[in-house]
């Protein structure tokens, strides 16, 4: 690796970082200002009892989230993220080359018996 290519990795990797850091803390922060709030409601009795479900829906969807990050992570769907776009456009291509076989193969009958001759 070039010397070049070290310092725009290292800058690519603090460029994500502050994104990561800029978008990831404001939204936890929401989540658990929200999420506290709503605690806090349902502990007062009757009057926060309507609170239950956002809690529970809360838990479930935050957990869901966490076991699917953690199974792409053990599944390795973060080792290689350019690979999936090489994949596609390959997909894309073998897509377009099997579409024209099939059209050619359908326009195949009519062409042969169009250049026929009237005395055939």
């Amino acid at each position: 690796m070039s010397n070049q290519q070290k310092r725009r990795s290292r800058w690519w990797f603090w460029v994500q970082l502050g994104l990561a850091v800029g978008i990831l803390v404001p939204a936890l922060y929401g989540f658990g200002a929200k999420f506290r709030e709503m605690v806090i409601l349902y502990g007062r009795g009757e009057e926060g009892s309507f609170t239950l479900m956002p809690i529970l829906n809360y838990l479930m969807t935050g957990l869901g989230f966490l076991l699917l990050f953690v199974w792409a992570m053990l599944h390795g769907m973060f080792r290689n993220i350019e690979q999936p776009k090489h994949d596609m456009l390959a997909n894309e291509e073998r897509l377009d080359q099997e579409e024209a076989e099939y059209e050619a193969r359908e326009e195949a009958p009519w062409s042969s018996s169009l250049n026929r001759s009237p005395e055939e």
